[in-house]
């Protein structure tokens, strides 16, 4: 009797320890980011982690009052990392189709365009006839690649693939590349905004499809559902205070 009665012990005990884990508030958000791509997250020269992502993603972790931890990755869409719980979101990453098949997303943080922009004189126009036989340059892992690699790219566009902007950027001015396929407010951070980019412009309207997506996210596992709910509303508070709208102002997201 004297057994049994210490086995009911300590399953209730190990019952109580698992209802007091799950109500224990969350202390801390875990957010991947890729600091690469300015002027959304990037370091600054003394290292520090920078940009309209970051500047978020530390606003909604105030909001929660919980600690913003970041955890420096190589690939934007590293899912294996995600579900392997080596962090527990991916910070700034368009909400596409093919990417909720293996993740969920919050609410967009922000909407995006995305852009061809080659030399002004080109004539270039983003068509999959227009741009036949081009060498069209793209980010490594990012939507742009799997939309031009899918849907340009069997009709004779050539498709080349780069890790950092700056490499891409390099290879357009060099002439190696044609053109490029890129969200608006990061071609014109990396190139049209420079003296070097005088020359370059946006062609052509902007490209628009599912494929691409229509906003900025936060990646989840699908199961952490409480987390997503968490992030959303934290957003949702944001807006209304003004801080949301205090952050983005400076990232000229409207400009033409």
């Amino acid at each position: 009797m004297a057994l049994i009665h210490l086995c009911v012990m300590l399953a209730l005990s190990l019952a109580v320890d698992a209802v007091a884990g799950i109500d224990q508030p969350r202390r801390e958000i875990r957010f991947a980011v890729v600091a690469q791509f300015s002027p959304f997250q990037s370091r600054n020269p003394q290292g520090q982690l920078i940009g309209l992502n970051i500047e978020l993603g530390n606003a909604l972790c105030q909001q929660l009052n919980v600690r913003c931890t970041w955890v420096d990755q190589v690939l934007v869409e590293n899912f294996e990392g995600l579900e392997a719980r080596q962090f527990d979101a991916i910070m700034g990453i368009a909400s596409t189709p093919q990417r909720r098949r293996r993740v969920s997303f919050t609410d967009n943080l922000y909407p995006f365009t995305t852009r061809l922009v080659a030399l002004r004189t080109s004539g270039l126009l983003p068509t999959p006839t227009s741009l036949k036989g081009k060498r069209v340059g793209v980010l490594l892992g990012s939507n742009r690649e799997a939309f031009a690699r899918s849907q340009w790219g069997p009709k004779g566009v050539i498709i080349r693939s780069f890790w950092l902007n700056d490499e891409l950027v390099r290879s357009l001015l060099a002439g190696e590349i044609d053109a490029t396929l890129q969200g608006t407010v990061e071609i014109r951070n990396a190139l049209l905004d420079t003296a070097a980019g005088q020359d370059y412009d946006f062609l052509g309207p902007a490209v628009s499809t599912e494929l691409l997506g229509d906003g900025v996210a936060i990646a989840l596992r699908s199961t952490d559902t409480g987390l997503r709910t968490e992030l959303n509303r934290a957003l949702e508070q944001l807006m209304h205070n003004g801080e949301y709208q205090r952050i983005l102002a400076p990232y000229r997201l409207d400009a033409p």
